[in-house]
């Protein structure tokens, strides 16, 4: 109230006459005072009204005054007195009278703070890098920013005040769908018209339980959509290019991807591939260490020898001894008499893969440590030691460097086997590579399952760039090969995408199953029985469950009965 209040008053006794107080009135607003109490305001506007008489201002009907402190947030007290708003008089902690707060200053503040935060709308809608769209509760634009004008060669005074439909097919504006269903859309696939693709979000605007309208912002994908398509045709040719002559002898080239993160593994994997340095590939589960891994050996002088892998977290910690340094006859029941070579030896003068090593038990990385050392271990039920010329290439998921601090990992095999470190990025960081790594495993399926290369929905090609992969390129070779099995046509669409993939406008029912009064009734229960359901209640009743023709009945919007449904849990 401080800031907004008038300081130009004069306090007065009530014993004065009104010609007196007149005189005064023409310099300063006047607090009338009976005691120490205010009792009434004369303000300069109201002044002006009066006519001079020798009439006591104690005589005046005055209307009590509000009183207010300094310190009292305006648009509040505005609010909480809206049907009884008059002069306000404004106290010091003290309580003594600073000024006033006239109806004429509370409206001016209003309308001020209404274009303060109208310009922070406007410059917002210029600032972002998307079209964006405002309509009303009937589908007419309210505001069209700059970016939507060059998207769509629309300008601002031919469409704003008219309905967007108007403007564009009505079966294929999401906004209006938005107001009629009350859902809002996140970065799901967009064609408002048939050239132009769009990235768009969208919500309903609720104001006190009603939709009012809807914004949505659009980013222009026309451009990705096409290059993605020349890329995927050129892919295609190239891959068949390359099948018809001589195939790649570059080990990595099954290492697909261009992303800096990506080549600057690829880099460090061939630097290091000619050398005998152990090496410990880290990474989130299916990012493809041992794709890493299969190629150092093929990259090294080690490439005509076995290459092995085995994996520390899928065999019994019991048997795992066994099957890593290999048993004698006879060393444990069941073994074979003739003995059996382990892992170790198996890779003799090649590689031995060791993944997930952060599985391995606690005493048998003693064991390993001491193959690193000397080169040398012990069979089961063994007494010769044997010497193996075998590289250790190791790979984990886990922070071994958080386990050495639990106590689960010995820190003297970890720096053993962490001489070289190749970190893979997970998928969710190399997004750019996702189109190259579709289009070379959708030909990779469709020749296993004997079916026609197809083109790729720019829908479906979003959902993959927009998606977290927490499984990695394992997770997109599953759906890959999903598509490529249920796919029918030239075509892949979204309809085969499994749930977590499915974008959010197909996830939108296209049909509502209708709900009766029994169906609401166990929700009323739980949900209280206030008038509102109850009004709810008896419209679908009287409609059969049909909500449009309920929504009629009530006097709201169709997207407004949804949002109601949806808020107290009904639909």
């Amino acid at each position: 109230m401080s800031e907004l209040m008038d300081h130009n008053i004069r306090l007065v006794d009530r014993s004065l006459n009104l010609q007196n107080a007149l005189e005064l009135a023409n310099k300063a607003h006047l607090v009338i005072i009976q005691g120490e109490c205010p009792v009434g305001v004369l303000t300069r506007e109201h002044a002006s009204f009066l006519k001079s008489s020798n009439q006591v201002l104690n005589e005046i009907p005055w209307s009590p005054p509000l009183v207010a402190n300094s310190d009292t947030d305006a648009l509040l007290f505005c609010q909480e007195h809206l049907n009884e708003l008059r002069t306000v008089i404004v106290l010091n902690p003290w309580g003594e009278v600073k000024g006033i707060v006239t109806p004429t200053l509370f409206v001016s503040h209003l309308l001020s703070s209404w274009n303060i935060l109208n310009t922070f709308f406007n410059t917002l809608l210029e600032t972002v890098n998307e079209a964006v769209t405002v309509v009303t509760n009937d589908g007419t634009v309210s505001h069209w920013n700059s970016k939507a004008q060059e998207m769509y060669t629309i300008p601002e005074q031919a469409i704003v005040g008219r309905p967007i439909a108007d403007f564009f097919e009505r079966k294929d504006l999401a906004t209006l769908g938005i107001l009629d269903e009350g859902r809002p859309i996140r970065q799901a696939y967009h064609r408002p018209r048939p050239e132009t693709h769009v990235q768009i979000n969208a919500s309903p605007v609720i104001y006190e339980g009603k939709i009012v309208g809807a914004i949505s912002t659009e980013q222009d994908i026309t451009q990705v959509v096409r290059l993605n398509e020349e890329l995927s045709q050129a892919s295609s040719q190239l891959r068949d290019l390359k099948q018809k002559t001589n195939p790649s002898d570059d080990p990595f080239s099954r290492i697909i991807g261009k992303s800096r993160s990506i080549l600057r593994t690829k880099f460090l994997a061939r630097k290091v591939a000619s050398s005998e340095a152990t090496i410990l590939i880290t990474g989130e589960s299916g990012v493809g260490k041992e794709l890493f891994a299969q190629a150092i050996h093929k990259d090294s002088p080690r490439t005509t020898k076995p290459f092995i892998a085995i994996n520390c977290g899928a065999i019994p910690s019991a048997l795992f001894e066994s099957e890593l340094f290999g048993y004698n006859g006879g060393a444990f029941t069941g073994a074979e008499r003739k003995g059996k070579p382990g892992k170790l030896e198996l890779a003799h003068g090649g590689t031995l893969f060791l993944d997930e090593i952060g599985e391995l038990p606690l005493e048998l990385q003693v064991k390993l440590l001491r193959v690193l050392q000397d080169k040398c271990f012990y069979r089961v039920g063994g007494t010769e030691p044997l010497t193996v010329n075998t590289r250790i290439i190791a790979a984990t998921n886990r922070d071994l460097a958080k386990m050495i601090q639990r106590g689960e990992f010995r820190e003297d095999l970890y720096y053993r086997l962490n001489v070289i470190a190749l970190e893979v990025p997970p998928l969710r960081e190399r997004t750019e590579d996702i189109p190259d790594l579709v289009q070379a495993l959708l030909y990779e399926f469709t020749q296993k399952y004997l079916k026609t290369l197809p083109t790729l929905d720019p829908e479906v090609m979003l959902s993959f760039l927009n998606y977290d992969w927490p499984g990695n390129i394992r997770e997109l070779r599953n759906v890959i090969e999903r598509l490529a099995i249920l796919s029918e046509g030239e075509t892949l669409n979204s309809q085969y995408l499994p749930s977590n993939l499915t974008p959010f406008s197909s996830r939108l029912p296209s049909v509502v199953y209708p709900i009766t009064a029994q169906n609401l009734q166990g929700a009323l229960k739980t949900k209280g029985t206030s008038e509102e359901i109850t009004q709810i209640k008896i419209s679908l009743e009287k409609t059969n469950g049909n909500k449009t023709a309920a929504a009629k009945l009530l006097g709201i919007s169709r997207g407004t009965l949804y949002y109601k449904l949806n808020q107290y849990g009904l639909a």
